[in-house]
């Protein structure tokens, strides 16, 4: 069965630490609390990217969660018209910001980035799940 659910937040810094709340709160109530950190943490480093690179002036961003029989779909949604896509940048050791896409690629089993329209892009991340859910207590 497919499970669906999203939220929009807004410019702000915190804004990212309540992304993060989101997608804790509904991955327990889905039953799936196995790859809920590591998902949590995709979360903040998406959100993040798009609060400092994505996002127009005055706009948020969306988070979008999806729930299949065997994996977990994460997408971060922005509104930035052109720019450069997210890659995976190859940081010095002393370098001490530009990890986050590394991250992400470390924990998610498959992401990639598409345009959205009319204008932006999303960043999505697959993760595996167990087939069987655990039961929400």
């Amino acid at each position: 069965m497919t499970e669906v659910t999203q939220h929009y937040f807004e410019p702000k810094a915190e804004s990212v630490g309540l992304a993060r709340d989101f997608a804790t709160a509904t991955l327990t109530a889905w039953g799936l609390a196995g790859p809920a950190e590591d998902i949590r943490l995709c979360v903040s480093e998406l959100a993040s990217h798009a609060l400092l690179h994505g996002a127009e002036p005055g706009l948020g961003f969306l988070v979008r969660l999806t729930a299949e029989d065997d994996f977990v779909l994460l997408e971060v949604h922005d509104s930035r018209r052109g720019g450069q896509r997210p890659h995976v940048r190859h940081t010095d050791p002393s370098d001490a910001s530009g990890r986050g896409l590394l991250i992400v690629e470390q924990l998610a089993d498959e992401w990639g980035v598409c345009d959205r329209q009319p204008s932006g892009k999303i960043v999505w991340t697959r993760f595996k799940t167990a087939t069987v859910r655990e039961a929400a207590c």
